[in-house]
């Protein structure tokens, strides 16, 4: 069972680079980005709960299914975990404004990626990880430094989103440059945001499995925050580029 999931791990990790690859030639057509061509559109709305929700489903049927279900130290990595995906799933949605639409191409390989992430996280945190591996968990400092480093980033990804939210009036379709806090430093602050939440994740975790999701977090958002600088050069020019942000992580890229 570990070698299979260890070849998981790794078709994982070879899938992440090649969809890194290919994003730099091909824009994930959702958003201020949308593309008919991957697929009809559908509300949006109804395409975030069909993508995020797989995982949360997933990952409380692992956990149900557990024995380690009532376990402290899995518990709380599934709440961590979770938090998130309550939030993307089915409160994110609900705040939405407008009428915009989604691929429904996109929403499928959303929902794909998600279940398998589940599969990833949910197998090793309630089912592979040795006996062990949970001895004396809280007096290591693993769960301390990732929890923090989460709750920051989901903060950063949270303010970014209300920002984003916030940027037109009931009935304004034009865009605008998000502005104000972490947007002062990279044009994807939400994205920001959501690759730290993932990297304190995978410190809480300690685990190849929470590493392996971060490099798909950055394989998947770092293109499309490039993306999206490249679009915002060219709508506002001077305007943008005189702000001298970076991409995704602040004074890097």
């Amino acid at each position: 069972m570990q070698e299979t999931f260890d070849i998981f791990l790794i078709a994982m990790s070879v899938t992440a680079l090649l969809v890194f690859i290919a994003l730099q030639f091909f824009e994930a057509g959702y958003g201020y980005l949308f593309d008919r061509r991957y697929g009809p559109p559908i509300p949006n709305k109804t395409g975030w709960v069909m993508m995020e929700a797989p995982v949360f489903i997933m990952m409380c049927i692992l956990w149900a299914s557990s024995e380690r279900m009532w376990q402290a130290a899995p518990l709380v990595l599934f709440l961590i975990f979770q938090s998130h995906y309550l939030q993307r799933s089915f409160i994110f949605p609900l705040l939405m404004r407008g009428n915009s639409k989604m691929p429904l191409g996109i929403v499928l390989m959303g929902m794909t990626f998600n279940t398998l992430n589940a599969l990833m996280q949910g197998g090793w945190i309630f089912y592979l990880a040795p006996d062990d591996y949970y001895a004396d968990w809280f007096s290591r400092p693993y769960i301390y430094i990732g929890g923090v480093i989460f709750l920051a980033g989901m903060a950063i990804n949270l303010h970014s989103d209300h920002i984003i939210r916030h940027l037109r009036k009931p009935g304004d379709t034009r865009h605008y440059i998000p502005r104000g806090g972490m947007f002062r430093y990279v044009s994807s602050a939400n994205y920001f945001g959501e690759l730290t939440e993932w990297i304190g994740f995978a410190i809480a975790s300690w685990s190849w499995s929470g590493v392996v999701f971060v490099l798909w977090t950055f394989a998947n958002l770092a293109p499309r925050a490039a993306s999206l600088r490249r679009r915002y050069e060219q709508e506002f020019g001077e305007e943008f580029t005189c702000l001298k942000r970076k991409r995704i992580i602040p004074f890097i890229y």
